[in-house]
């Protein structure tokens, strides 16, 4: 049945946004790095990265309890990782500079941190909404309260595990967008003004859907 909820697919699109960043990233930095600072051995930083983004992950759930709303958090979330590509293409290094390695780390590592954060806060809207739809039933003489509850139980939790799985792909995506953007263009600039642009779709949806006042499934 999640299959034919319009949520199920706008959190599989947004968790790509965060888990499948985190997992694209871990896997794409070694070579990010060995690409664009060829005099940086990448055995030395690449384990940084996923090891914040773990450790920030339990974060990002806790400060969407404390507010009381996982989408805002979500929302800035994308507005951090924005501003941190555009960080990164500042620190790369292209035909009229030669870049700054520690720049360009200190900026990844903020991408690292916020999409664990995001992890955590996007997690925490998917029970949010489901119960809040199926309420919504409850209230229109649809369904019992009982069931209602039951119901958001089960689908919240099965969204949760597809859209993980979803997401996964982002450990595929990002390491091939790198590989095309060099193939096409000689360098990476491309494929990250691809993540900017795909950021800024997850912001839209999650504020249309989510975060602001008078949302459909406000969390």
């Amino acid at each position: 049945v999640i299959f034919k909820r319009k949520h199920n697919w706008i959190m599989c699109f947004i968790y790509l946004g965060t888990f499948g960043s985190f997992l694209g990233f871990s896997a794409g930095f070694p070579l990010l790095i060995q690409t664009a600072f060829p005099a940086v051995n990448p055995v030395k930083y690449a384990f940084l990265g996923p090891l914040i983004g773990a450790l920030t992950r339990p974060f990002g759930g806790w400060i969407a309890d404390k507010t009381g709303s996982g989408a805002k958090i979500t929302q800035w979330v994308f507005i951090g990782m924005i501003a941190a590509v555009f960080g990164v293409l500042s620190f790369l290094p292209s035909e009229t500079q030669s870049g700054s390695f520690w720049g360009f780390f200190a900026c990844f590592m903020i991408l690292f941190a916020l999409s664990g954060i995001g992890n955590g806060s996007t997690f925490m809207q998917i029970p949010v909404i489901f119960l809040e739809q199926h309420q919504k039933y409850a209230e229109q003489g649809l369904v019992s309260p009982e069931q209602a509850r039951l119901n958001a139980t089960r689908e919240g939790a099965a969204v949760a595990g597809f859209s993980g799985a979803f997401a996964a792909f982002g450990g595929f995506f990002i390491p091939q967008s790198y590989n095309f953007s060099l193939k096409a263009t000689g360098s990476v600039t491309a494929a990250f003004i691809g993540f900017i642009l795909f950021y800024a779709v997850c912001l839209l949806l999650n504020w249309w859907y989510y975060s602001r006042n008078g949302a459909e499934a406000k969390c």
